[in-house]
């Protein structure tokens, strides 16, 4: 299991939408991910004033939980988290990681 200090984002704005790199470890075998995070999805799923890193990190914390880091798609939007943990939305626990 990847330690989740070893989770870097960054995101960029583009209109509604953000676009975020995230890294996981620090190792040869880090992997890398492209997250599309709508400005609608962050609202729905995070406190307001939650920034959308924030949102992310804690987002692939709980996938880390569940799955390898070589499991995790690399490449998706967000709200794909649900279709394969429907508690991720469901059970609003991503709003309860970021204390909603």
């Amino acid at each position: 299991m990847v330690d989740d200090r070893l989770i870097t984002v960054s995101c960029e704005p583009d209109r509604d939408r953000w676009h975020c790199e995230v890294r996981i470890g620090d190792d040869p075998d880090a992997t890398r991910h492209q997250v599309t995070v709508r400005d609608e999805d962050l609202l729905r799923l995070a406190p307001a004033g939650t920034s959308v890193e924030r949102v992310v990190e804690a987002s692939f914390v709980f996938l880390l939980e569940r799955e390898p880091r070589e499991s995790i798609l690399r490449q998706f939007d967000l709200p794909v988290i649900a279709r394969y943990f429907p508690e991720y939305e469901r059970e609003r626990e991503i709003r309860r990681r970021l204390g909603a």
